[in-house]
């Protein structure tokens, strides 16, 4: 079985999230994607299956769970989409995941570059709890915290606890212990640190063991949570930078389109730039 190599959120290869695509997997279980997913070791796997002409049907998976939607993997697979099945320089596509259905447009740039951008949809605010436990078990304090921000809830398909920090916070986080359970206390699915002076953010899986290089998916819930405490304007793209403290920085382009609790749009996007292929000469049983 073919796949493509890409990284995501860059235009330099080695650089940016890389993700393995698989654009034709119909026929494998779920049980066989993750077991893929876990011997590449990308920070995520997307499965595809062609419903028609324009859209997909995918599934996602990091090294421990599958994911009901993510970003990045989104993003890079409908670039490769493009390679195989567009000869046009602009192209959009339809992607069907657990939690939406989202479109994807893309633009090729130069041989194996493209620039893609991910319209997640609207955003819901799901409440500003208490984050003491959370900020604990990732080395912080309330004094950490942004006092002009407030932490908040936010989905675009998954559920962020948006946490704006100030100072050296960013560089200082750790995660001590696992999040699974203050994070599910709060109603929220993953952690997102926000340096929203810098436009800068971290991400690691809950356990702490993995962090993530840019997390396509929480980039567009702190996309809808600066847009509705009035730090960016309707529809102006910014730059939100991740990944540095991995040695792989990269930079997503982030749009918000609405105002205080209403945002009806989030726009995710970033350079593309394809890697490499492989071929699996054996499937898991």
């Amino acid at each position: 079985m073919r796949y493509h190599h890409v990284d995501v959120f860059t235009s330099r290869p080695y650089s940016g999230n890389s993700l393995a695509v698989f654009p034709e997997a119909a026929g494998l279980s779920g049980a066989q994607m993750a077991q893929i997913t876990r011997e590449l070791r990308h920070f995520e796997s997307i499965f595809l299956v062609r419903e028609n002409a324009t859209t997909w049907a995918a599934r996602v998976f990091d090294l421990l769970d599958e994911l009901d939607f993510a970003g990045h993997p989104v993003i890079g697979a409908a670039c490769v989409l493009h390679a195989m099945h567009a000869d046009a320089d602009r192209a959009t596509w339809t992607i069907r995941l657990a939690a939406r259905t989202v479109r994807v447009t893309t633009r090729r740039t130069g041989p194996g570059r493209y620039a893609s951008v991910l319209d997640q949809g609207p955003a819901t605010f799901l409440g500003r709890p208490d984050v003491a436990a959370v900020l604990s078990r990732l080395s912080l304090g309330p004094e950490d915290l942004d006092p002009d921000l407030p932490a908040e809830v936010v989905s675009t398909g998954l559920r962020y606890l948006v946490l704006p920090v100030r100072g050296d916070a960013l560089a200082r986080a750790r995660i001590t212990a696992d999040l699974d359970a203050p994070l599910a206390a709060v109603g929220a699915q993953f952690a997102y640190l926000l340096d929203a002076a810098g436009r800068e953010g971290r991400h690691w899986n809950n356990d702490g063991h993995v962090e993530d290089v840019a997390t396509g998916s929480g980039a567009g819930c702190v996309a809808a949570f600066l847009r509705r405490h009035g730090r960016v304007g309707d529809g102006e793209p910014v730059t939100l930078r991740q990944g540095r403290f991995t040695g792989r920085p990269s930079e997503m382009t982030i749009v918000a389109y609405g105002r205080d609790e209403r945002i009806r749009s989030v726009e995710v996007g970033g350079g593309v730039v394809l890697v490499g292929e492989g071929e699996l000469r054996e499937l898991p049983r």
